[in-house]
C-alpha cells in the first residue's frame, strides 16, 4: 500500500508551458490527502526559489530540496549533507581565474557572483528570476549546499570534476549544472525522510520527469514519468504516463491507485501470499520428518 509520493516540480507539477500548476493535478493532490497518503516535494529547486512559484496553495507534508540535500518541513530542518569543504575552496578559485557565473547555495540563501546572457537564458527556461548578486566567497565561512556553474562546456565540466573529487554533477541545461556531494541526491533525502516518518521504502511512489529524478526512480517502489520526460528518463520509470499539459499526474495516480487498490489485486496478493507461507509450512514439515526418520533408523540401525 502507498503511503507516501514523492513529487518533482518543474515539468511535473509546474508547467512551463503555461506557467501554471494544472487544476487536474491539484485535485489529484487534494484527494491523496483526503487518503491519508503523505505528500513531498522532491526538487533541485532553493526554497527562495519555491517562494516565487505558483505552488504556493499547494501543501506538501515536507520538501524535499536542492536535489535531497536540504529537507525540511514545518517542524524545522529534518536533513541537511552540505559539500566539503575543500572542494567549495578549490570552486570558489577556479570561478574567479575563469570569470565564471555560479551559484551558491546556502541553507536559507543562494546568490551568484554575475549573471550574463546564458544565466538570462537559463533562468527564463525554468520561469525562474535572476538569482540575487552575492559573495561567493561566504562559502569559506558558511556551509554550501549545492553549487550551479554557468556557461559549461564538456572542457570546464572536466576540470571541475576534477577540483571537486567530493562531489557528483547533474546536467539540466546544456549550459548549467548542479553539483552536490558524491553521497547525495534526491534518494538520500527520500531515505531520511522516510526514516523521519517511520515509513518503508516499499510503500513509496515517485513522479519526475528530469535526469537528477532518476535516482529517485531507482529508489521508490513505483516510479512514474510523465508524457513531457526525456527518453532516458521514461526509460527508467514503472510507467509513463501523458504530458503535464494533459493531465498526466491525475491519470496517472487515478489509473495506478485504482490498481493497486482493486478488490481484485489485493484478493490476488493475499492469495498469493498465503500459497507461499503454506509451501514454506509443507517444506518445513517434510523437512522435520526426514530429520525424524532419519534419527529412528539410525538409531534402530534399520535399512533407510
Amino acid at each position: 500500500m502507498v503511503k507516501a509520493i514523492f513529487f518533482d516540480i518543474d515539468g511535473t507539477l509546474l508547467s512551463h508551458t503555461t506557467y501554471i500548476v494544472p487544476e487536474s493535478t491539484k485535485e489529484a493532490l487534494r484527494l491523496l490527502k483526503e487518503k491519508g497518503i503523505l505528500t513531498f516535494v522532491a526538487t533541485g529547486r532553493h526554497l527562495s526559489e519555491m517562494r516565487d512559484l505558483p505552488i504556493q496553495d499547494l501543501e506538501f507534508d515536507a520538501c524535499i530540496t536542492l536535489n535531497g540535500q536540504y529537507c525540511f518541513n514545518k517542524e524545522g530542518m529534518i536533513y541537511g549533507l552540505p559539500i566539503e569543504q575543500t572542494d567549495i575552496n578549490n570552486i570558489i578559485n577556479y570561478v574567479d581565474t575563469n570569470h565564471m557565473p555560479c551559484i551558491f547555495v546556502e541553507d536559507e540563501l543562494m546568490y551568484i557572483n554575475f549573471n550574463n546572457e546564458v544565466v538570462e537564458k537559463v533562468q527564463k527556461a525554468i520561469s525562474t528570476p535572476l538569482p540575487e548578486l552575492g559573495d561567493i566567497h561566504r562559502g569559506y565561512t558558511h556551509p554550501i549546499y549545492q553549487v550551479i556553474p554557468y556557461d559549461t562546456n564538456d572542457e570546464r565540466l572536466k576540470e571541475i570534476k576534477e577540483l571537486m573529487p567530493h562531489c557528483k554533477e547533474t546536467q539540466w541545461n546544456p549550459q548549467a549544472v548542479d553539483i552536490i556531494p558524491a553521497t547525495g541526491g534526491k534518494q538520500n533525502g527520500i531515505h531520511e525522510v522516510l526514516k523521519y516518518y517511520s515509513i518503508d521504502q516499499s510503500e513509496t511512489m515517485s513522479f519526475g520527469d528530469g535526469k537528477n529524478d532518476i535516482d529517485m526512480f531507482d529508489y521508490t517502489e513505483i516510479s512514474v514519468a510523465m508524457g513531457n520526460a526525456e527518453d532516458d528518463v521514461k526509460k527508467a520509470a514503472d510507467y509513463v504516463t501523458d504530458d503535464i499539459d494533459e493531465d498526466g499526474l491525475y491519470n496517472a495516480l487515478k489509473y495506478l491507485y485504482s490498481t493497486l487498490t482493486s478488490p481484485k489485486i489485493q484478493f490476488l496478493i493475499i492469495s498469493l501470499n498465503t500459497l507461499y507461507i503454506c509451501i514454506i509450512c509443507i517444506s518445513c514439515i517434510y523437512f522435520s520428518f526426514e530429520i525424524i526418520l532419519f534419527f529412528l533408523l539410525s538409531t534402530f540401525k534399520l535399512p533407510y
